[in-house]
This record gives structure tokens, sequence and C-alpha cells, in this order.
């Protein structure tokens, strides 16, 4: 399948780095939200990554600026989609909201468009099951930051046919990620493994067995990881960490999914991590 009109649906963080990458793959895009000051805080952002690449000596001024002149914004859904190979949904994480979204993409999008969501833990087959092309309906979840992390989970739903599956995943290889192939199962792979960890790091701290400073210590030192798991959850978001937990609890009824009460009670004081200024760690100032 010949890629030439991509469209982004969701300009936040992770909606305007999937735009990024796939503007500088070649491609025509389209990047949507529902409100104009969410789709130029998108641009704003993508041109801000790219003048950064440009003054690191990474990349030209002109093809900067050939990447941002395939980029258009607009909060008309139909203008967005109506011309469309494939949309990547990256909207909140949050089934009515999808189901609702891939609805109105199924009348609008023409026959051969692909429709994939970029959901981190929520089933491709039911969100599917709205359409009336479940067939093709995929998963392509990125990860954050979209423009510097290389992988992508793709993920088949139920009726996903083969030939999609292919598409996508030269897709990706074309966007310069690479591809896994993953089943559709709650959180997939990467947050059916990433989650509990957090979740028990958190449970290490609600019971008194060491401080977040020390346990993002013991795992950045021991395990040699990046950024702690505390650290990395306050990053994520720690609304985002409750709700896949959420996801994951009930898609499996396994009691090693519970979320810790910590992490309830730290989202419903409103500390959600870096975005809020506060989570496990104060990023205030």
């Amino acid at each position: 399948m010949n890629v030439q009109q991509f469209t982004v649906i969701g300009a936040g963080q992770m909606g305007s780095g999937i735009a990024q990458v796939a503007a500088q793959a070649g491609m025509q895009v389209k990047l949507h939200d529902i409100e104009d000051a969410m789709v130029q805080k998108g641009l704003k952002g993508i041109e801000k990554n790219l003048t950064r690449q440009v003054e690191k000596g990474r990349m030209k001024g002109e093809e900067r600026d050939g990447i941002l002149q395939r980029i258009q914004g607009t909060t008309q859904l139909e203008e967005a989609a109506a011309k469309a190979d494939i949309v990547v949904e990256a909207v909140v994480e949050s089934m009515a909201v999808k189901t609702e979204l891939f609805r109105r993409l199924d009348e609008i999008c023409p026959p051969h468009t692909i429709l994939a969501s970029n959901t981190s833990s929520l089933p491709i087959t039911e969100i599917a099951a709205v359409t009336k092309r479940p067939e093709q309906v995929i998963g392509m979840h990125f990860m954050n930051p979209v423009p510097v992390m290389k992988l992508v989970e793709v993920i088949r739903g139920l009726a996903t046919k083969d030939e999609v599956y292919l598409a996508v995943e030269q897709l990706a290889r074309k966007m310069e990620k690479t591809p896994v192939e993953v089943n559709d199962f709650p959180g997939f792979v990467s947050n059916r493994v990433l989650m509990p960890m957090i979740n028990e790091a958190i449970y290490t701290v609600y019971e008194g067995v060491a401080e977040p400073e020390a346990v993002d210590q013991v795992m950045k030192l021991g395990m040699n990881h990046p950024m702690g798991p505390l650290q990395l959850a306050d990053f994520i978001g720690l609304d985002t960490c409750l709700y896949i937990m959420e996801t994951l609890y009930e898609g499996f009824g396994d009691s090693k999914y519970r979320p810790c009460p910590l992490l309830r009670k730290y989202v419903k004081a409103g500390w959600l991590g870096k975005k809020t200024g506060r989570g496990f760690y104060s990023y205030e100032g």
C-alpha cells in the first residue's frame, strides 16, 4: 500500500510526535484536534523539535521547512479524514471516546483507508467491532517521545487482515521505527510488563520499604534502567498509569494487577506527575 495522505487525530504530545515522524518520512500529514488551540500547540511543538535538530546540526533548515510544509492542521474531521490512506488515532485513553471516533471515521474515510489506534492498553478487537471494516482496523502503539523512541507495537485485532498488518509494518519501517507484532490482549506487551513494575514500585513506597528517590536509585544503579520507575510514572502521568492498571485488572481479573491505593490517592489529589507539577517528585519551578 502506497500511503500518501497520513492523518493523525489528536494533537497532543503523542499525536504531534506521530505527525512529525510521518512528515519526516515524506508523507502529507493532516493533524486534527477538536480545538484550534490544541492544533496550534501541536504544530508549534513540532516546529520547536525540528528547530532543535537544526541547531544541533542534525538537519538543514531547508529540510525542516519542507517537513513543516507537509503538515496541515485542522479542526474539521471530514477535512482531515476524507482522503486519508491511513488514520492514526491518538486521543484520550477512553473506550467510549475511541469507539465514537472510529464510528465517525468509518463513515467519512474512503473504503481503502486503514484505521489505526495508538491506544496503550485498550482492545483493538472491541474498537474494530463498531466499524464496518474490522479487517482494516489495527493498533499502532508508538512510544513516548515518538521522534526518539524506535518501537511501534503493531497489534492485530481478531479480524485484522494479513495485508493490513504487512502494510502497517512497512509503514512503520518507512517512519524509521521498528515494528513488533503483538496480539490483542490487555496492555499488549509493553504496558503489561511495565505497569505492574511501576505499580510494585509504588507499593514499596506505600508500605514504607523505601523513599521514592531510593527506589529509583536501586532500579537505575542495580538494573541499569535509564530512569527509575517512579520518575517514569511521573513522566507518563499517574492518571494514565492508574487507567492502564485498571484496564489490566479488569481484563485479566487477576489480583496481581490491582492498582496500589497510594496511586489512587495521588490521582484523586490531582498529583498526576510532571504535567501538574507534582507526583512522586515536585516539578514546580
